[in-house]
């Protein structure tokens, strides 16, 4: 099939709240399709009740809210049962960490990066108090890159029982590769936790290919409502100890690790992101026949060319800025970096300068977004870097006007 013209106006049409707003901090959560939003409105008009009763309002509650996590499942192609949806990532990452620590003995290891968002490190770090071994996987100071699985295998050893990686930094865009990763840490007897969440708003997510045992990602920085998404291989997943109330038992999948539920309505929305997904593969592909995983694939590589696109004006301006140091790899390359781009300017004040656009109504960030051991890593001090991070609803238009807005400020 011939890759068809990708229609931005159609897909920006899709969001309300498309406007003037040139919105560049995607990374710390994207815009919202009407078919989400529709569906949180339409389900506390008619089904704000508590789901699962007898009578009609409940039923079709647990009906819209079920559909939704098989929906969600098939989307990152994972049985039903291998999805867990809790408050957030870093939520569902302490959930499986007190899950997981009755397994683990005194001199047990885990290794962690200095990479990651906290989110992936703080709840596994915790566990030093239990007599865990946590070991650090660290970032070259200059590239930024954990740089291979050399560091790893000098880490494994045969106490070994679990590696947790981010798939993608939210700081330098970086895409790791998981499955070497996965690789090596199985062969050393050890299970992988995965961070998808600076991953998943730009590639397509195969959990049952992935190989890696806990996967993580965020459902509101993948165009949907604020909830965390936790995939585990179902042998794995069984394992784990109960975190809910002491009725629910070891195989109580997904509720023993949903301690206290979950939004409904948010919940109930879920099946929006797909829907949102099913209208842009429908517009550029047709009625095409094809697999649910072929669909994403198509839809995602559409994405990915559309980014790169519009990174590249943007990159290469800020290489002609001798004040300005890229953080990671200063080029566009869609199989090793998403559009997040994070820059640090000498003698300038990071939070300034996103102000400053922000009265120009172009919005980024500025800060350290939680991966503070990263930006510690990188001598970036407290200001931590400015950080634009683009989607597939952004337009050459809006990068030139962060441009023109960035060209007076550095």
């Amino acid at each position: 099939m011939t890759a068809p013209e990708y229609d931005l106006e159609f897909v920006r049409s899709q969001f309300p709240n498309i406007g003037e707003l040139a919105f560049f901090e995607n990374a710390g959560g994207t815009f919202v399709p009407a078919a989400v939003s529709d569906r949180i409105y339409d389900y506390m008009r008619r089904n704000q009740v508590q789901p699962g009763a007898s009578y009609l309002a409940s039923t079709e509650a647990m009906e819209r809210i079920d559909r939704s996590h098989r929906r969600l499942a098939e989307m990152v192609n994972a049985d039903a049962r291998e999805v867990i949806v809790g408050h957030s990532t870093t939520m569902n990452v302490y959930v499986l960490a007190n899950a997981l620590k009755p397994s683990l003995k005194p001199g047990d290891e885990v290794v962690v990066t200095n990479l990651d968002h906290e989110a992936n490190i703080g709840a596994w770090r915790r566990l030093q108090e239990s007599g865990i071994v946590v070991k650090e996987w660290q970032i070259d100071s200059e590239s930024a890159e954990l740089g291979g699985t050399q560091k790893l295998e000098q880490l494994l050893t045969d106490r070994t029982r679990l590696v947790c990686c981010t798939w993608c930094s939210n700081i330098t865009g970086t895409i790791n590769d998981m499955q070497a990763i996965a690789e090596l840490s199985h062969s050393a007897g050890a299970l992988l936790c995965a961070d998808a969440v600076a991953y998943a708003p730009h590639r397509a997510l195969d959990f049952k290919n992935s190989n890696v045992d806990f996967l993580l990602f965020s459902l509101y920085k993948l165009y949907g409502p604020h909830l965390g998404v936790l995939c585990g291989k179902r042998e794995r997943l069984l394992e784990l100890d109960n975190q809910n109330h002491f009725f629910f038992t070891r195989s109580a999948l997904p509720q023993k690790l949903q301690p206290g539920g979950y939004q409904h309505e948010t919940a109930a929305s879920i099946e929006g992101i797909v829907e949102y997904f099913d209208r842009i593969f429908e517009h550029h592909f047709g009625e095409s026949e094809c697999s649910t995983k072929e669909r994403y694939e198509k839809i995602f590589e559409l994405f990915a060319q559309h980014e790169d696109e519009i990174a590249h004006p943007l990159m290469d301006f800020l290489n002609s800025k001798p004040n300005v140091r890229i953080i990671g790899l200063p080029e566009v390359d869609f199989t090793r970096r998403v559009p997040t781009i994070s820059m640090a300017v000498a003698d300038k004040r990071h939070r300034e300068i996103a102000a400053k656009l922000g009265e120009q109504n172009i919005g980024v960030g500025a800060g350290d977004f939680y991966a503070r051991r990263c930006i510690d890593a990188l001598n970036l001090g407290a200001g931590g870097v400015v950080r634009i991070s683009m989607v597939h609803y952004n337009s050459l238009d809006e990068v030139a006007r962060l441009i023109n807005a960035l060209d007076e400020l550095l």
